[in-house]
């Protein structure tokens, strides 16, 4: 179980420092789209979906490692003091 929480975390390490990243490309890419042409603005919906799904990545991640988390504590309980 260990393991399991040690490779979510890692997991989570890199999708955060990945949804940054697209966060600051969607940044731009928004910004571009406001004084731009339809390209931009199509580019500007492609980024902008890249950080949601980023976004759920890391709530599903979390939503594991909590799970994970309350099953050791559960099972933790039940040994012997």
């Amino acid at each position: 179980m260990n393991d399991k929480l040690s490779q979510i975390e890692r997991e989570l390490s890199l999708a955060t420092a990945e949804l940054e990243y697209h966060r600051s490309i969607n940044d731009d890419a928004q910004r571009d789209a406001a004084v731009g042409n339809y390209i931009d603005r199509e580019e500007a919906g492609l980024t902008k979906n890249d950080v949601r799904r980023f976004e759920k990545t890391i709530a599903s991640l979390s939503q594991k490692k909590g799970s994970l988390l309350a099953k050791r504590e559960r099972l933790l309980d039940r040994l012997p003091d």
